[in-house]
């Protein structure tokens, strides 16, 4: 559908730090004459890192009239703290300026509903285009050049000058590392993250062997079994999360090369073929499981496992469907939320869903969560598994007496989950955003990333129980009325595209809810991005799940490229006999 179009001026920005701008606060009002694109991302959520990505073209070719600024409005506590965004502003290279937004006031002011949002603003200081998720980055173009050319012929575009000011560089022999394996030797490989590169250290974690070349961010790594490695020629494969491959290493020589992935982002395409044929999208951990007779990889990008064959060269979906949740079964039907880490004890798979701040586990083809509730809810809180609470684990080990340990990112913390009991405790806390958990005879190797390097705790220490208070997503809620309300999904097609519908619907809309008993009527799926729905009455609060994709296509070439534009929304809402009886989503528009 296509929405009423109306000026609107942009809503000033206001929020607690600015970086990359020498401490500087900026105002739209001296923004007058150059194009805006506000970046509205957190630093935990994978599409928002795959939008800067996008950005960096487009940055470069329209450097001279475009100013990107990143708008960081958390979705974790810890990603609204000062430190913690200047880690990931470091981490990942981002070369514009960025306003903290932590009580999410510019978010609230922009009526943004989702991570990623981007939004264009005129030179004029109006709201011109909004888009929801990821994979915009041609739309975009064809909007800003639009505008290029009109505010150009109009009088209107100033030229010139950059408002980026790097922030202060902090050397280190490691920079946001991330994962770690040891070798048969007691030599310890480490993901040098942001140094783009494999660092191998001597058995006592300090004294640098040598460095190889990872990829463009290497995060998981996992070692092949010998009989596998004399096969393939490489020992060791490496996750190479923001080039979209897996990479191989041979120990001996230092050779590195490809073993899968094409280096283009998987979309829509086919997920199972030849492993360098297959498109990959950002996978962030790698671990040999003999019981899945390869290499299962946590597929970050679109909340998915995958295995890969060394010896067979292929690659396949393993479990997951890539909606993006907390839902256990079959390993078909299952939900993930980024999962980012793994760890094989014996006949089971363990693995860390950040998103879902949850840990959970596969075993005989089913999949099964141990800790953490849903996308929404996290916390630092243990006990009991059923009451205890994770805030965005990045990793977790098996452990020698049957325990599992768990690399807490966003709580700073190490916590211990025992299957037997169900209990969960605190190893220990006050840690720099642990990323990587390693085992070394009766120690504990924690790859302490926003510290910059590998940690050693005991694991005959003592444990600690915290008791601390539930926390859920800072998001400012959706006020409805009760009863019937009319959910529309906005989907403009960018200058020179059109909506095709030769070989059937180009749009596709699915509708469920948190609890499911929210929606009485209008839930599943649909070709129509309009649609009415049933609300039940009794309920406080809840949140919408709506997924909504739209296919389109170059309009008036002889061969049109097709694009697919998709974003998962979860919508908290809350209800109020007063309030609304409609809900409009922008996908983009």
């Amino acid at each position: 559908m296509t929405s009423v179009q109306s000026r609107v001026r942009a809503p000033e920005l206001s929020g607690d730090v600015w970086l990359n701008t020498g401490g500087r606060q900026l105002r739209l009002a001296e923004l007058r004459g150059k194009i805006v694109l506000l970046d509205f991302w957190t630093s935990g959520c994978i599409n928002c890192l795959h939008v800067l990505d996008e950005l960096r073209p487009l940055e470069e070719e329209f450097a001279d009239v475009l100013v990107t600024i990143g708008v960081h409005s958390p979705k974790f506590l810890h990603e609204g703290e000062a430190a913690a965004i200047e880690a990931a502003v470091r981490r990942y290279a981002v070369h514009h300026p960025v306003l903290n937004d932590p009580e999410m006031r510019t978010w609230s002011q922009y009526a943004v509903k989702a991570w990623p949002t981007l939004v264009i603003v005129d030179p004029a200081g109006y709201v011109v285009h909004t888009a929801a998720g990821e994979g915009h980055a041609e739309a975009l173009r064809r909007v800003i050049a639009a505008l290029v050319a009109k505010h150009e012929a109009a009088g209107t575009l100033r030229r010139g000058g950059s408002l980026y000011v790097p922030i202060e560089d902090d050397p280190h022999e490691l920079a946001f590392p991330s994962k770690a394996v040891t070798t048969a030797e007691g030599r310890i490989l480490v993901a040098d993250t942001a140094h783009h590169s494999i660092v191998e250290f001597a058995a006592d974690g300090e004294t640098v062997l040598r460095r190889l070349g990872g990829g463009e961010q290497p995060s998981g790594l996992t070692l092949l079994p010998d009989a596998v490695a004399d096969q393939v020629g490489y020992h060791l494969v490496v996750a190479d999360t923001a080039g979209h491959l897996l990479r191989g290493i041979n120990l001996t020589t230092g050779e590195v090369s490809t073993v899968a992935g094409t280096g283009d982002q998987w979309r829509n395409g086919e997920t199972d073929g030849p492993a360098r044929e297959i498109d990959l999208t950002s996978p962030w951990d790698v671990a040999w499981w003999e019981s899945a007779g390869g290499v299962v990889v946590a597929m970050a990008g679109n909340h998915t496992l995958d295995l890969f064959d060394p010896v067979k060269g292929t690659i396949s979906r393993y479990a997951g469907t890539t909606v993006e949740g907390l839902r256990d079964g079959p390993l078909a039907e299952a939900f993930f939320a980024q999962t980012s880490g793994l760890a094989v004890q014996e006949n089971r798979l363990w693995l860390a869903d950040a998103e879902s701040s949850a840990l959970r586990w596969i075993e005989d083809g089913e999949v099964h969560t141990a800790v953490g509730t849903g996308l929404f809810s996290f916390g630092h809180r243990d006990g009991d598994a059923d009451d205890a609470l994770l805030q965005h684990p990045l990793g977790v080990a098996a452990l020698p007496d049957g325990t599992i340990a768990v690399a807490d990112t966003y709580n700073g913390a190490i916590r211990r989950y025992d299957p037997r009991t169900r209990e969960v405790a605190t190893i220990a806390d006050g840690l720099a955003e642990p990323s990587g958990l390693l085992v070394a005879d009766d120690t504990l190797l924690v790859v302490e990333s926003a510290a910059h390097r590998l940690r050693t705790l005991p694991l005959t220490g003592e444990t600690a129980r915290q008791t601390g208070a539930a926390q859920a997503v800072r998001r400012p809620p959706s006020v409805l009325a009760p009863g019937e309300v009319e959910l529309s999904v906005v989907f403009t097609p960018p200058p020179g595209e059109k909506l095709d519908d030769r070989f059937g619907p180009s749009t596709r809309l699915e509708i469920t809810a948190a609890p499911p008993e929210l929606l009485v009527n209008g839930g599943g799926i649909g070709t129509d991005l309009t649609r009415r729905i049933t609300l039940a009455g009794g309920h406080a609060e809840g949140v919408l799940q709506v997924i909504a994709q739209a296919a389109s296509c170059d309009s008036g070439a002889e061969h049109p490229v097709c694009r697919v534009t998709r974003q998962d929304w979860g919508v908290p809402i809350r209800f109020a006999e007063d309030g609304p009886a409609w809900l409009q989503l922008i996908l983009a528009g």
